[in-house]
């Protein structure tokens, strides 16, 4: 009887570890995907959030299973969620952001048969992990020229979350964008925070005391690139009846409609895009390694258009779009 019972526990345990793996995607793939989000998780109606519809999406359209979790506000315990999702047979499994680079060099040697999927760094050089980076200073010097066609004081500001590689490629092409097209225009940037202190993507207060400076100072458009900040940027803007530049989803249509009226256009990384597409290669069996980069020419990132703020100006905005796209004008990454 005894022998039974262990029996029937360990089938138990193979068929629970099977089903985590069985959620049918087309071409018969089994496909179950672990979503590690950025501190914050979802509903930040940012970055995460990006990710989070393009999950919703491979749900209902490919029939996979997916887990998500978040990490703790702090962020000590991103390894923690990489191996729970590794160890619980999640494969792929998306590492949501930067952050994840370090604890990610070393979960990934240890489950050597999942693939692991970072967004936002090209530093992590393991035959298992592979690497989503998007051209953000291209979308942001469609907005720094869309930014110095708007503004009748010829200043304008920049807030960025935290001062990394990645967001200074924000404040690198934005820059190059307005200068290009007012090469009198007068540029404030500011960081919210150092590595490794993250807080700057969710310090509102913080990003609203920053952006009314620059407004008081005669800036009248501030561009962010500080997540869940960014609200505070917003709310500065409206106070001021000035504009504001949102990003990596169009901000426009998911703020509150009392500060959706200030926002300009919003910088488009379309997370959304290249998860979905990394999805799609691993229900369809197809290699997801090495470096995955999305531009403008793969419509990775782009530029929001809703509310008609850039009615006047969008066809200069699409000329320059596409002389980057033809190689014509080469963005800066670095200030």
């Amino acid at each position: 009887m005894s022998r039974l019972v262990t029996l029937c526990l360990v089938l138990c345990s193979l068929a629970a570890c099977t089903a985590v793996n069985s959620a049918p995607g087309r071409n018969g793939a089994a496909v179950a995907v672990g979503v590690a989000y950025s501190r914050g998780g979802r509903g930040d109606k940012s970055f995460n959030d990006s990710v989070g519809s393009a999950v919703d999406q491979a749900k209902a359209q490919l029939g996979v299973s997916v887990k998500e979790l978040s990490p703790n506000s702090a962020g000590s315990d991103l390894e923690e969620v990489l191996r729970l999702l590794a160890e619980t047979g999640h494969n792929p499994v998306l590492a949501v952001g930067f952050f994840y680079a370090q604890p990610l060099t070393k979960i990934a040697p240890a489950f050597p048969h999942t693939q692991f999927v970072i967004i936002d760094d090209a530093t992590v050089k393991l035959p298992n992990v592979t690497n989503v980076v998007f051209r953000e200073e291209q979308a942001s010097y469609l907005v720094g020229v869309a930014a110095a066609l708007k503004s009748r004081t010829g200043r304008i500001g920049f807030i960025g979350g935290v001062q990394t590689p990645p967001q200074q490629k924000f404040l690198a092409g934005y820059a190059a964008g307005a200068r290009a097209t007012n090469p009198k225009i007068q540029l404030s940037s500011v960081f919210m925070s150092q590595p490794p202190d993250f807080s700057g993507f969710s310090a509102p207060d913080k990003a609203q005391e920053a952006a009314r400076g620059m407004y008081d100072g005669g800036a009248d458009v501030v561009y962010h690139a500080a997540g869940a900040s960014g609200i505070g940027v917003f709310q500065a803007a409206k106070a001021a009846g000035k504009w504001a530049i949102g990003v990596d989803v169009d901000q426009r249509k998911t703020v509150d409609q009392g500060l959706s009226q200030v926002i300009l256009t919003s910088a488009t990384k379309k997370l959304d895009v290249a998860v979905l597409r990394i999805i799609q290669d691993a229900v369809h069996g197809k290699a997801i390694s090495g470096l995955r980069e999305f531009g403008l020419k793969e419509d990775g990132v782009g530029y929001a258009t809703s509310g008609g703020g850039l009615t006047d100006v969008e066809p200069r905005l699409e000329e320059i779009r596409k002389k980057i796209i033809s190689g014509g004008i080469t963005v800066p990454v670095v200030p």
